[in-house]
């Protein structure tokens, strides 16, 4: 794991931005691990260099508004996304972290994420609608985003919950003026989760001009965590490895792509070549 505590202090390269991260899982708001330390401190990091952020996460059911302070962004929220010819209502809210002076948006939603955990249940099943939830999560910030009337230099994408996000920016929201001319650069991690989402339900992306067809040579015949990510590959314009543990077919399709990668990053270097690969999309 990355020593994060020490990539604060030092100043990139590049010229100050408006970047927006997708992240999966942020501490404090839910327990540390790798991801959840790297959703938290990433941001900061690149805010404390002189850049202007918005950060996102799923409002996970183990969040504790209370404990947190989230309350509802009304503003924001009240409209429906439809998922396999169902609606599910769009609710963000929004909470503070004083001593990063960050605010965090979170996605919520009463079926996907209200008394849930992040991957699975108690007994540590994986939830079965997970891909569901990918969805509702990247069609939900792209929306906040557009309301927000925020227009984004670069979108980081971290973690299997924004793996969808790429795909929806460059074939459903291209043309909108909040992500014409965006970068995107996906995050690839290891192996977050194991089950297999079902082919039949990588069919439930389609929404205006994305289709399952844009995706169907990835996901013909399996569509777990592997295929997520290479599709989040696919529609971005630069890709980042988070550590050698990831699966190297992921790394090959973006080269066999042309997709410029940055190799994991070793020691406290982390937030000058992050900052300086975002520069070299443009």
């Amino acid at each position: 794991m990355h020593n994060f505590s020490k990539i604060i202090g030092k100043q990139p390269s590049m010229k100050a931005k408006k970047i927006l991260f997708i992240t999966t899982e942020i501490a404090p708001f839910v327990a540390e691990n790798s991801y959840s330390l790297k959703g938290r401190m990433l941001p900061q990091s690149i805010q404390e260099c002189g850049h202007e952020i918005r950060t996102f996460s799923p409002k996970w059911g183990t969040i504790n508004e209370r404990r947190n302070q989230l309350h509802e962004v009304i503003r924001l929220s009240g409209m429906n996304l439809i998922i396999d010819d169902t609606d599910h209502p769009l609710i963000i809210k929004v909470a503070s972290l004083a001593s990063a002076k960050m605010q965090i948006y979170f996605i919520d939603n009463d079926d996907y994420f209200m008394k849930r955990g992040i991957l699975t249940d108690k007994e540590g099943v994986e939830y079965p609608d997970n891909g569901e939830r990918a969805i509702f999560y990247a069609r939900g910030v792209l929306e906040t985003v557009k309301k927000l009337r925020w227009v984004p230099d670069v979108i980081h994408c971290y973690g299997w919950a924004a793996a969808l996000a790429p795909f929806y920016i460059k074939q459903a929201y291209g043309d909108e003026p909040s992500f014409r001319d965006v970068k995107v650069v996906m995050e690839v991690s290891p192996k977050e989760f194991q089950q297999d989402l079902g082919v039949e339900n990588a069919k439930f992306v389609e929404y205006k001009t994305a289709h399952y067809d844009d995706i169907k040579d990835i996901c013909a015949t399996a569509y777990g965590h592997t295929e997520l990510e290479k599709i989040g590959v696919k529609f971005s314009d630069g890709v980042i490895v988070e550590n050698d543990d990831v699966d190297s077919s992921i790394i090959e399709y973006a080269k066999s792509l042309g997709r410029p990668v940055l190799a994991p990053v070793k020691g406290d270097n982390f937030k000058e070549a992050y900052s300086d690969f975002y520069e070299t999309l443009f």
